[in-house]
């Protein structure tokens, strides 16, 4: 089993890092394997909504998204970690989500699906909520842990001081592995849930 991390933050080693290490510890602990990706800092635009994608199966920007879609179709479960900016995520890691989730395809149903938010304050809850709409409109289960999967700090390194932080961290690793695995029994026994023709309405007559 794999869990695919991606870090919207564009400070390599900085809070976020920091969080996801202390996760990457427990997934290593539970025999599950990891791959972090850093995609804070990196040039992604935002989606054109072209449709391109409905025709090749793939972003026609041809970037880290597409680079990653793989990775992501292979994975069991996704992290996705950002810092706080105005009382929401990194707006490079909302450009790629954005064309991530709606460029790939395949079928995301009961990939786990695990937001982390870091911040110096405020706005961490606002942000943990935007993270989560990705995974909820994919079929995605989503994993909790004791409090709102975030971490307090500013300057590079202040996460490692917050206890509490760190202790979330680790029971959301652990909660993630233990749905895994569980999901994967389940799977193995009764299959996925059965489906329904999509029913696509709007509000215009």
């Amino acid at each position: 089993m794999n869990v695919l991390m991606i870090n919207g933050s564009p400070r390599p080693g900085g809070n976020t890092a920091i969080a996801l290490r202390e996760m990457e510890t427990v997934f290593a602990a539970e025999g599950i394997g990891t791959e972090t990706v850093q995609i804070g800092g990196r040039d992604i635009r935002g989606c054109a909504a072209c449709g391109g994608c409905f025709e090749t199966g793939r972003c026609v920007f041809d970037d880290a998204v597409n680079e990653i879609a793989p990775r992501f179709a292979a994975s069991d479960a996704l992290v996705v970690a950002t810092p706080v900016y105005y009382g929401s995520a990194n707006g490079t890691l909302i450009s790629f989500l954005d064309r991530l989730f709606y460029s790939t395809h395949f079928d995301k149903t009961m990939k786990v699906g695990a937001g982390v938010v870091g911040a110096r304050r405020g706005g961490l809850s606002a942000t943990f909520d935007e993270l989560n709409k990705y995974f909820t409109i994919s079929g995605m289960p989503v994993a909790s842990s004791q409090y709102w999967n975030s971490v307090h700090g500013r300057e590079k390194g202040e996460a490692a001081q917050d206890a509490e932080g760190l202790q979330t961290m680790r029971t959301l690793a652990r909660n993630m592995a233990f749905l895994m695995k569980s999901i994967a029994l389940g799977k193995e026994r009764y299959g996925l849930p059965e489906g329904e023709p999509f029913q696509r309405t709007d509000f215009i007559r």
